[in-house]
């Protein structure tokens, strides 16, 4: 049961202090930044579209609104007439610049027109890459008259399927630099048909030959809660995008590295550390144990700890909450009535801090240390174009709140501190700097710096 002692806890901004000049320090060795841009690059969401009764003009608000660089999409509904045509997302991204990934989506099997549909995205600049079949082990296919996923006894056609999508996306001259993500649940297989591999490896003894290739990136629906994690808990979304098996949700290491249902031999953990990967599904409905504020804060840092532990894209399910299904249907960003939950107001405190477009030639250094760093802390450096290191310092603790201290390895002549519960504005500005006091409790705050 949350008390209220402990939702208090939820509300308690980052607390800075100017800690005294001190010498300088024996320092870890400086960290190489990664362009603000590339981060922002990573953060999608999965949203309705006109054909279930979101009207686009509603969909760019609300993706304009939270910053959102990428929008999960495909041919699903998808016809001439409408209401959702091959221009809605055309609209979409010359309204908004996001841009899509395009998928079969759930038991789609026409990979003609994913490619035609997929080269249109593509000339107007507005494709990001390709995704294989949703979640088949949940919505099966029939591809070329031969049933797979879903309860059939095998997943050949589905196998089959991903493999005729690569090679449609290679052959093509205008798409072939495109990347194709693969299958979601991979870990579900009935049979050893080698989905669990990018490009199965000679010895792998699957029902597919060796060298088949399926996908450039590997795929997982890593939702942060999971009947194997139900509650909240320290760490929770920094574990839900562990690559290893110490995760206790549907991760990397269950799709990749041992399937979850039939234990069939995948990537090693050495290789998982860093094969290229996305979330194309997360996220956290709001009931029980779960708040309005903690759906917030897991979803702000979701997108943080993804992109910390090696996941190029993260897409969170689902923008607007859907009016055309059962269920539960709190996952959203955006209410029914398309009022903004804390987790939209959140995420565009955090984009518009963030903000930039510009390209960074070439990432710096930074030499900082956080002292005694427990291990619900965790911080990501990031560069903007302007050349300014924005420190992203976060924690996941469900209670309690701990004070840091973050010395560098040269003064500091401005630092700008800023937290995205509260607004876009800095909350606290300072000037010549060795060292900085922090007291962070369940949620983000950016340290704008500038070196001396």
């Amino acid at each position: 049961m949350i008390t209220t002692s402990k939702m208090l806890h939820f509300l308690v901004g980052a607390w800075l202090a100017l800690a005294p000049i001190s010498p300088r320090h024996a320092l870890a060795a400086p960290q190489t930044a990664v362009a603000t841009n590339d981060f922002l690059n990573s953060i999608g969401v999965v949203s309705t579209f006109p054909d279930r009764g979101q009207p686009l003009a509603k969909t760019i608000e609300m993706v304009r609104y939270c910053g959102f660089r990428w929008v999960r999409a495909g041919i699903e509904g998808l016809s001439d007439d409408g209401p959702t045509t091959i221009q809605t997302f055309l609209d979409l991204h010359r309204e908004t610049g996001v841009l899509l990934n395009w998928g079969l989506v759930s038991g789609g099997t026409d990979v003609k027109k994913l490619v035609e549909t997929g080269k249109v995205l593509a000339e107007a600049g507005a494709l990001l890459a390709f995704e294989g079949n949703n979640e088949p082990n949940n919505w099966g296919v029939t591809y070329q008259g031969e049933k797979g996923g879903g309860r059939e006894p095998s997943w050949m056609a589905v196998a089959k399927l991903q493999r005729d999508l690569y090679q449609a996306v290679k052959s093509d001259p205008v798409l072939a630099k495109y990347p194709v993500w693969s299958i979601s649940e991979p870990g579900a297989q009935r049979d050893n048909v080698g989905l669990q591999f990018l490009t199965i490896p000679p010895g792998a003894q699957t029902r597919m030959p060796d060298g088949t290739k399926y996908a450039d990136y590997a795929n997982v629906h890593n939702y942060i809660y999971h009947s194997h994690s139900p509650y909240p808990a320290d760490n929770k979304t920094w574990r839900a995008a562990d690559p290893t098996a110490a995760s206790r949700v549907d991760g990397l290491f269950g799709n990749f590295g041992v399937t979850w249902a039939r234990g069939f031999l995948g990537y090693t953990q050495e290789q998982l550390d860093t094969l290229p990967r996305v979330t194309t599904e997360t996220g956290v409905a709001i009931g029980g144990m779960v708040t309005e504020q903690m759906h917030g804060l897991n979803l702000m840092s979701m997108y943080l700890a993804q992109f910390k532990r090696g996941y190029a894209y993260t897409s969170v399910y689902l923008l607007r909450d859907r009016t055309d299904e059962g269920g539960n249907q709190s996952f959203g960003f955006y209410k029914a009535d398309y009022s903004p939950r804390m987790a939209a107001i959140y995420l565009h405190n955090l984009t518009t801090i963030l903000a930039d477009k510009g390209a960074l030639a070439k990432p710096g250094q930074l030499d900082f240390t956080i002292a005694d760093q427990p291990e619900t802390v965790h911080d990501l450096l990031l560069q903007h174009s302007d050349g300014t290191f924005q420190l992203v310092v976060w924690n996941e603790r469900l209670t309690g709140q701990d004070r840091l201290t973050i010395h560098f390895g040269e003064k500091q002549t401005s630092v700008k501190t800023y937290d995205p519960t509260i607004g876009v504005d800095p909350i606290q500005t300072l000037s010549n700097l060795r060292s900085l006091e922090i007291t962070l409790s369940d949620h983000p705050i950016i340290i704008a710096l500038s070196p001396g």
